[in-house]
């Protein structure tokens, strides 16, 4: 029986191990295929079970919002954030633009919940769009991802035009979801060199989808840009790409 356990374990790791592309296959990835290249495989799909009540927050947690109002974020040119506010939730206001936390932020453990529409308009990028945007800068991208095709390095869940998630957990439009976030900053010298790349490790809906990944820059529509020294703190932004998402329950802590 002891034999028989073992084994087990030896061909469960194996499996789990040939699931996970290693990080040379995620790299070499890069190269492999052209930014948004529809071709590009997809993860495979896997249900994350059902949402539930809104995460607890950390005793040490700094919150970005807890329901209530706007006071934490701007729209980036100094004036309140404009988007809707009502039950809990805020939600994006078409042509409104994008908002900002108004304390800047470097190594962080990041906290969001967003449901996209329950009423599903538009196919692919069209539907749900939306963004975790670090530093304003390095974009986890949020999109109704259940039963909707799209490039996989803009799926939910992918670090924008460089890593497809691992995984697609997805819910069903309207459903809340979840995104668990450790991003390490990029470091630069004196001059402005790159010293180290930035890294984000995110659990979607609890379930790991990116494992530390280095990033090449910079997330970008059909581009890779290199880095570019920048303040050491800056803001966290989520993204108004003209669809109704809705977030909840946003803290966030320094680390």
């Amino acid at each position: 029986m002891k034999k028989t356990f073992a084994a087990l374990c030896l061909f469960s790791s194996a499996v789990l191990i040939a699931a996970f592309p290693s990080v040379q296959d995620r790299k070499a990835d890069l190269q492999k295929w052209a930014i948004h290249d529809e071709s590009r495989p997809l993860p495979p799909i896997v249900n994350p079970g059902p949402a539930g009540p809104p995460a607890p927050v950390p005793a040490d947690a700094i919150v970005l919002f807890s329901g209530k109002d706007l006071s934490a974020w701007t729209n980036g040119k100094g004036e309140p954030a404009k988007w809707k506010v009502e039950n809990g939730f805020m939600e994006a206001v078409k042509g409104t633009g994008s908002i900002q936390t108004k304390q800047g932020f470097g190594d962080c453990q990041l906290h969001v919940e967003f449901a996209t529409p329950a009423e599903v308009f538009g196919t692919s990028q069209g539907r749900g769009n939306s963004g975790v945007f670090l530093m304003n800068t390095y974009e986890v991208q949020v999109l109704d991802g259940y039963d909707n095709k799209t490039y996989a390095d803009g799926m939910a869940g992918a670090i924008y035009g460089q890593y497809p998630p691992l995984v697609n957990v997805c819910r069903k439009p309207g459903e809340w979801q979840s995104y668990d976030i450790v991003f390490r900053a990029p470091r630069f010298d004196k001059a402005g060199t790159l010293v180290r790349p930035a890294r984000l490790t995110v659990f979607h809906n609890g379930i790991l989808v990116q494992d530390n990944e280095e990033l090449t820059g910079p997330t970008a529509h059909k581009a890779r840009p290199p880095f570019a020294a920048h303040a050491d703190k800056l803001p966290v932004s989520l993204q108004d790409h003209g669809n109704p998402t809705r977030f909840r329950n946003i803290w966030i802590r320094p680390l």
